[in-house]
């Protein structure tokens, strides 16, 4: 896959111009996204219904709209206040962050799992953004600044224990009985938490690898809010994911092939999303409604 091609989720489509003018420096990158976003859940600030729909926010064009409204004119000024961002969340920062590298020819995707960094005790959900720096795959995450003195460095994230861990990784420990699933979800006082709930973070991996970088709460494919159903097909995408990133080709060539040929792995056009703020919707991918 051509790393440096939009997706359909990351197209600024008429706000190009814009995003080509966000840095393609990693660390002054992830600052001018946090101008752009605020955490609807961390930032603690109690948003208006109608502010709280922008979490809704699919496409990287339908962000930047939000923000435009606003802020005409350029995403680098002025600095935002918190309350005037846009909302949204971890998924939000890492889409906007892939874009700008990819506007700028830089190969990026979004990686997803479970961060060990953000909790002593809890592995929160979590996307981060991969980005090639010419010579490997670097993973940073913008959400955070790099001078909070977070125990990783959030410019360099590990894609192992103790940084962001894929959910691949961790279905696979799950598996082998090596991990309490309790302990990875949304929130420690969540129930949307356990191995339900990694098996469908090994679809929502796959999805952002291969450019349908969805909402974290829209359920496709296989995905159920149950441990049921076929968990070897989910022990095979899992083992390819694994390979593909210890950089076996043959394997990603694999994983991407079966991707796009299986309903059970990728989203249809027309997709369930549960989302935070309130009942279960329909939400047609090709209308973008």
């Amino acid at each position: 896959m051509d790393y440096t091609r939009q997706s359909a989720y990351s197209d600024p489509r008429e706000f190009a111009g814009l995003l080509a003018e966000l840095p393609a420096d990693v660390p002054a990158l992830g600052a001018a996204v946090r101008n752009l976003v605020v955490h609807y859940r961390g930032s603690g600030i109690d948003f208006a219904p109608d502010r709280l729909e922008e979490i809704e926010s699919r496409w990287v064009d339908r962000m930047i709209a939000h923000d435009q409204r606003r802020f005409p004119g350029s995403l680098l000024t002025p600095e935002r206040a918190p309350e005037d961002r846009i909302v949204g969340c971890c998924r939000d920062y890492t889409l906007l962050t892939v874009a700008a590298l990819r506007s700028h020819g830089v190969p990026a995707r979004s990686r997803v799992g479970f961060a060990a960094y953000l909790d002593a005790d809890f592995h929160f959900d979590h996307v981060i953004t991969e980005w090639w720096d010419g010579s490997r795959w670097r993973a940073a995450d913008t959400q955070l600044d790099p001078e909070w003195g977070m125990p990783v460095d959030t410019l360099d994230v590990p894609l192992s224990a103790g940084g962001l861990e894929p959910a691949s990784q961790v279905w696979t420990a799950f598996r082998r009985g090596e991990l309490d699933p309790t302990g990875y979800g949304v929130h420690p006082a969540s129930p949307i938490r356990g191995g339900w709930f990694i098996r469908n973070y090994v679809l929502n991996e796959t999805a952002h690898r291969y450019g349908d970088e969805l909402l974290l709460w829209d359920g496709f494919g296989v995905m159920s809010q149950e441990l049921d159903g076929d968990l070897g097909l989910i022990d095979e995408v899992a083992a390819l994911l694994i390979a593909a990133d210890a950089g076996d080709d043959a394997a990603e060539r694999k994983l991407a092939a079966w991707y796009a040929a299986d309903d059970r792995l990728h989203p249809a056009t027309t997709i369930e999303s549960f989302s935070p703020r309130g009942p279960v919707t329909k939400v047609d991918l090709a209308a973008r409604c």
